[in-house]
């Protein structure tokens, strides 16, 4: 049950950050939740190295910005285009 709610919550992230990007017509389905999981880790990360603990609507918010970088470091890597 962990894993569908994973695969759902990370679908969403990542939708809501190809949003904010405007790359929401180049990503499917399976790049959004790829996006949002992997974004997801990544903001999380930062966030502990900049010694910034989210809880509750702040692990959102942080798994959101976390899925905009990823998706900003993809483009600029020339998978996404603008």
């Amino acid at each position: 049950m962990d894993l569908i709610i994973s695969l759902v919550i990370g679908g969403i992230i990542g939708w809501l950050a190809s949003i904010v990007m405007k790359t929401n017509a180049q990503m499917g389905i399976i790049a959004n939740v790829l996006v949002g999981i992997v974004g997801s880790a990544l903001g999380h990360w930062l966030a502990g190295m900049l010694g910034i603990a989210a809880g509750g609507i702040g692990a959102w918010i942080v798994a959101l910005v976390g899925a905009i970088i990823l998706i900003a470091i993809l483009r600029a890597l020339g998978i996404f285009k603008k």
